[in-house]
């Protein structure tokens, strides 16, 4: 399950990347998703340490992305956030660990199946950029307006 931080987080980034005015107070972005401004913060810090995003202090401050939104993945927030996309340590790629109870991780049956769920996430996960979720979020916008 997707955690909050990440939510946040990934809904934080979608609305820096729609951007265009330059860098967002957090106030604004915390206010614009309904999310609690002090975890914000935290989410930012940690997002800033990873290289994702970029702040500026002052008059005009506030945080912006270090890339372009077709250069941020979800997969690469969600590891930033929460760590490796693996259900179970055996099967991360970038933080495996054997399982202490399994004799043997070739036949093991919990091992085989949860590497083909972390594979299929993965794959989504880094291949969904903030600007692919931006453009579908828009088509859907002037669909609804269309209806309207």
């Amino acid at each position: 399950m997707l955690s909050r931080k990440s939510k946040y987080g990934l809904k934080a980034l979608l609305a820096l990347a729609e951007s265009a005015d330059g860098p967002v107070l957090v106030s604004d972005l915390a206010e614009g998703d309904a999310i609690p401004k002090k975890f914000l913060e935290a989410i930012l810090l940690e997002l800033k340490r990873r290289g994702v995003v970029q702040s500026k202090k002052g008059k005009g401050g506030g945080y912006f992305l270090a890339r372009k939104p077709e250069a941020i993945t979800f997969g690469e927030v969600i590891r930033a956030l929460d760590g490796p996309l693996a259900a179970v340590p055996c099967v991360s790629q970038t933080q495996y660990m054997r399982c202490a109870e399994c004799p043997d991780e070739a036949t093991c049956g919990v091992r085989i199946a949860m590497k083909e769920v972390r594979d299929a996430t993965a794959k989504i996960l880094d291949h969904t950029t903030l600007a692919d979720i931006n453009k579908r979020r828009a088509r859907k916008r002037r669909r609804a307006a269309r209806a309207h």
